[in-house]
């Protein structure tokens, strides 16, 4: 399962942090882009809420579901669960 077992978005994340880090290094962030980035982000946990994560919940049903339980949305767990 690799990274998906201590966070069930690893490529969101992945993505946001990387963001979060360039601006940090080259301190290019202003209000505008910000504000962008904040829609963008509003976007991406509402397709994932409403789309995605039904969508694998009629497709994975009750594995799905303790999945959700032991791993969470978007704050990665610091020891990967093991399904057993």
């Amino acid at each position: 399962m690799g990274f998906y077992r201590y966070v069930r978005n690893p490529m969101y994340v992945g993505f946001a942090v990387g963001w979060i880090g360039l601006w940090v290094v080259f301190g290019h962030a202003n209000p505008r882009v910000i504000a962008a980035v904040a829609a963008v982000a509003l976007g991406v946990h509402l397709f994932v809420l409403l789309y995605e994560e039904p969508t694998l919940r009629k497709k994975f049903g009750a594995d799905y579901e303790e999945y959700c339980r032991n791993v969470r949305r978007w704050w990665p767990r610091l020891r990967g669960w093991d399904k057993s």
